[in-house]
């Protein structure tokens, strides 16, 4: 997992390279590659935004154990799965387990970029539509995040640290790296639930539907390697539901606005526009 100060490096490098290309270059580089370079730039940046913001609720270790421990009892006391019962099937499968922290690190900024690319190539209509949504369902996501909340592997609960255990683990304790303390809501399943709504609504094939795939995945993975709850993902998922909603209620809310000012408009101009009343001969003998 990259770190802010890389994945903010990489983000100044591509939006600087993306705008000289603009600028400068011609032909396909510039219709067509430089926005692609721009984009990814942009994105970048909003992941180390991410990985920043995450390292600002460092120091909260005891209170963000605590939450996690509500969390958890919560989820017990709602009947949920225990997440410590769906480790305990697979933990001992060296060769899985190390798929699932790959996955876990790699594949939910990879796929992203991936699909934004994808988008931003074949179905440009739909990019800033996407776009957008990524940007207030991580705003959000990060707003929440920043009260601190430990994840499963962080509370003993009997959950295995399976980054850790193989020597994969992306985090580390200074504030360079990914926050330990930043499980609540789960990022990794927000964007992994972007992926295939934009997939489905862009695409007509008849294979779109197997994205999903990668949304049903990345749930299993994140609970599996005890770095989230069930909970951190129903959040995630609540939040980009709203970002989803306010993406359709802006336009027509703004709508109704300008209607409404335009129809005040029209009366005030109506009203200024009338003629003076001209009085007949009988309202002038009435006034007399």
């Amino acid at each position: 997992m990259l770190t802010w100060q890389t994945a903010a490096a990489g983000a100044v490098l591509l939006l600087v390279v993306g705008a000289v290309s603009l600028r400068f270059a011609g032909g396909l580089w510039q219709s067509r590659l430089a926005p692609v370079i721009r984009e990814s730039g942009v994105i970048l940046a909003l992941y180390a935004l991410w990985q920043y913001a995450g390292g600002l609720s460092l120091g909260h270790a005891t209170d963000a154990v605590e939450r996690g421990r509500w969390i958890w009892d919560t989820e017990r006391s709602w009947r949920l799965p225990s997440e410590a019962w769906l480790q305990d099937g697979v933990v001992h499968n060296s060769v899985f387990i190390q798929i699932c922290n790959i996955y876990y690190a790699t594949m939910h900024f990879g796929l992203l970029i991936a699909t934004l690319i994808w988008l931003f190539l074949r179905h440009r209509a739909a990019y800033p539509r996407v776009r957008m949504t990524i940007v207030l369902t991580t705003t959000m996501c990060l707003l929440v995040g920043m009260i601190a909340v430990a994840p499963p592997r962080l509370i003993n609960v009997g959950m295995v640290d399976t980054a850790a255990a193989h020597g994969q683990s992306v985090y580390t304790v200074s504030a360079i790296g990914a926050d330990q303390y930043c499980a609540m809501p789960s990022v990794h399943v927000a964007w992994a639930a972007i992926v295939p709504i934009a997939v489905i609504t862009a695409s007509r094939s008849k294979w779109r539907w197997l994205i999903l795939a990668h949304f049903v995945a990345t749930v299993y993975v994140v609970v599996v390697t005890a770095n989230h709850y069930w909970a951190d993902g129903i959040v995630a998922v609540s939040l980009l539901g709203l970002a989803l909603f306010l993406q359709w209620a802006a336009p027509r809310v703004l709508g109704l606005l300008s209607l409404r000012r335009l129809m005040t408009a029209t009366q005030r101009v109506a009203a200024s526009s009338e003629p003076p009343r001209e009085f007949d001969r009988d309202d002038d003998v009435r006034v007399r």
